[in-house]
């Protein structure tokens, strides 16, 4: 035996043999960090997972790798589960996985908190692309599960709170790897037909697993791009999916959603009784105003003697007359005062009145103003000017 020579598949077929025969290595589980984590376009994953002094290779092909829920990444903390083999072809060992979890957390919760990241990053929860939900909605799309004990919570109170409204039930599977594309569906489906003024989507209470149908990514996008305004109601208080950051309101509970949806009738009756008692009295108190107005006005003298009334402004205008005549006299009597002042005391100023007391003007033959006798020359004519006439004479 010991002279025989084997071939190279011979013994790398020995060994995986060995190792697939070992019952610790058919199925175990393996802690590590991912390394060189890569995903091929046949859908295998491959990968390395190592700690502080070792490595080994792995391998999930596509059916395991699809049922992840999370997004394996580089430095992740993983618990990893599969069998340890040999590839013949190349002799290497390799971890074959068949489940792949985080370390320490689960793999939904982990998934989650992936999806609410990218979401948050691309706006999906901005508060700004909300939509106010409708104060009197008159079609209401309920989408869930027509067997649950949600949708008869939901009806009752609708129907109890605003029995005006019609109730469209669009049923779809809320749990298991149908649910999110149905509900992503209905959405759409409402949208398109426009089929409601405001929607209701949710389920009742349940595991993490349970609720995963709204925490899909595909019905998140579905609730961003409704046009309707969308409510989620999804389990119980405490529990929160991606479906509520998303939604244009989050109620705590299936049953709050269909009371957030509609105002309560018996709170309305009340507000509009209270609404036409303040009508009423306001008009009430409008009315005595005007009444009071024209006990007033009746009371006026006009209105008991309107001849009275016109001989008032008979008197009135004879005493604006008057005052206007005397002011005119007033006026004109100053003005005739002044012109005598200024007339006066022209009058006074005036060259005729100078020569009706004697004196005389000379004037030269050019009619210049003889104003000096050195001015005057012998045997000049002169025209002198005397208060009557005037004459003329010879500078001697």
């Amino acid at each position: 035996m010991a002279d025989k020579v084997y071939g190279v598949t011979e013994i790398n077929n020995h060994i995986k043999d060995l190792l697939d025969g070992d019952a610790l290595l058919s199925g175990v589980y393996i802690r590590g960090e991912l390394s060189n984590y890569k995903i091929y376009p046949s859908g295998h994953h491959y990968f390395s997972m190592k700690d502080e002094e070792g490595a080994i290779r792995c391998v999930m092909f596509r059916g395991s790798a699809g049922k992840l829920h999370f997004r394996p990444e580089n430095g992740m903390k993983v618990v990893a589960f599969g069998r340890v083999s040999v590839f013949p072809r190349d002799g290497a060992y390799q971890l074959y996985v068949t489940s792949l979890s985080p370390d320490g957390v689960g793999d939904l919760y982990v998934a989650f908190e992936q999806l609410k990241e990218k979401l948050q990053k691309e706006g999906l929860f901005d508060p700004a692309h909300k939509k106010p939900i409708p104060a009197y909605p008159e079609k209401i799309a309920v989408i869930t599960s027509s067997a649950g004990a949600a949708v008869r919570d939901i009806l009752r109170i609708l129907k109890a709170r605003w029995p005006l409204a019609k109730v469209i039930l669009l049923p779809v599977r809320v749990q298991g790897a149908e649910a999110p594309a149905e509900i992503a569906g209905a959405l759409r489906y409402a949208n398109t037909w426009n089929v409601a003024d405001v929607i209701i989507t949710g389920r009742g209470g349940g595991s993490m697993e349970d609720l995963w149908g709204f925490n899909d990514e595909r019905v998140a996008r579905a609730i961003y791009a409704s046009k309707i305004p969308v409510i989620s109601a999804v389990g119980h208080e405490p529990d929160v999916t991606i479906a509520d950051f998303v939604a244009d309101l989050r109620a705590a509970t299936p049953s709050n959603g269909a009371e957030l949806a509609v105002p309560d009738m018996e709170e309305q009756r009340e507000l509009l009784a209270a609404s036409r008692i303040r009508l009423s009295q306001a008009m009430g108190r409008e009315l005595a105003l005007l009444r009071r107005r024209v006990q007033e006005l009746a009371s006026r003298r006009v209105m008991v003697s309107p001849a009275g009334y016109v001989e008032e402004r008979r008197l009135l205008l004879d005493h604006l007359t008057g005052r206007l005549s005397a002011g005119a006299s007033s006026v004109v009597l100053r003005s005739k005062n002044r012109y005598i002042a200024m007339a006066s005391k022209l009058d006074a100023m005036s060259p005729l009145k100078v020569l009706s007391r004697g004196y005389a003007i000379a004037e030269k033959a050019d009619g210049s103003v003889l104003r000096s006798a050195a001015e005057a020359e012998s045997g000049e004519k002169l025209k002198l000017m005397l208060g009557d006439g005037s004459v003329q004479c010879t500078v001697d």
